[in-house]
C-alpha cells in the first residue's frame, strides 16, 4: 500500500487517532482551537479546509499548511442574528488571532439561512448547531470539525466518517441539489494540488 494511504481502511477509531495526531503537530491550528476554546466561543469549531488539506499534506510529505489559503470557523449563536452581532465577534476574534499565518473566517451558523438563498439559488432551513452544517457540505470528505475540551482532549467531529479523507478519495453529498458545482470546483483544486486524490463525480 502506497504510504499516503496508511490509515485507509482503519477503524473510526484509529483513524480519529490519526487526525488528532496531525492536527496536535500543527501549531497554527493548535493556536486557534486553544482561543475558541478558553475563549468560550458559543458551539466554537475549527472546520474543513484547514484540517483536510493538513491531513493530506502530512500524509504526503508536504508543509504541514501548504496550500492552505485561510482558517474556517464556525459558531453558533441564535440569541441576535442581526449581522452587526456576528461582525462584533469576527472584529473580537480577529484582534485574538492577529498574528497568525493565515487569516481565519469566523462565521455564525445561526445566521446562514438568512443568506443561503440569495448565494446559492434556493432556502435553506435554518440550523440547530454549528456542526449540522457539516453535513450539508458538497463533499462528505470536507466534513471534518474540531474543538479542544476543557481537559486539552481535541474533539472530532466527522458525520460521515474519516475513510473518505484517508483514502483521498472526495465524494459528493447530494443532499443540497446546488451542491454539484461547488463539489466539482474544489475537488478538482484539491486533485491539482494532490494527485494522489480521487474524484467520485456527482
Amino acid at each position: 500500500m502506497d504510504s499516503h494511504l496508511r490509515y485507509a481502511g482503519l477503524s473510526p477509531d484509529a483513524q480519529r487517532d490519526a487526525l488528532v495526531g496531525i492536527v496536535r503537530c500543527e501549531p497554527v491550528l493548535m493556536r486557534v482551537l486553544t482561543i475558541l476554546r478558553d475563549e468560550r466561543l458559543k458551539d466554537g469549531l475549527l472546520v474543513a479546509g484547514a484540517i483536510y488539506n493538513c491531513v493530506w499534506n502530512a500524509l504526503t510529505g508536504r508543509p504541514g499548511l501548504g496550500d492552505v489559503n485561510d482558517i474556517d470557523v464556525f459558531y453558533f449563536d441564535d440569541s441576535d442574528l442581526s449581522y452587526e452581532a456576528e461582525d462584533r465577534v469576527i472584529r473580537r476574534f480577529g484582534t485574538l488571532f492577529a498574528g497568525l499565518p493565515l487569516p481565519v473566517q469566523i462565521r455564525n451558523q445561526a445566521r446562514v439561512h438568512l443568506w443561503f438563498p440569495e448565494k446559492f439559488g434556493h432556502p435553506l432551513d435554518p440550523l440547530r448547531s454549528a456542526d449540522q452544517m457539516l453535513g450539508l457540505y458538497a463533499s462528505k470528505t470536507h466534513a471534518v470539525a474540531c474543538r479542544l475540551r476543557a481537559d486539552d482532549e481535541i474533539e472530532v467531529l466527522a458525520p460521515f466518517g474519516l475513510d473518505d479523507l484517508f483514502s483521498f478519495r472526495i465524494v459528493p453529498n447530494r443532499v443540497l441539489p446546488g451542491n454539484a458545482p461547488t463539489h466539482a470546483k474544489k475537488a478538482a483544486r484539491a486533485k491539482r494540488v494532490w494527485p494522489q486524490i480521487t474524484i467520485e463525480a456527482w
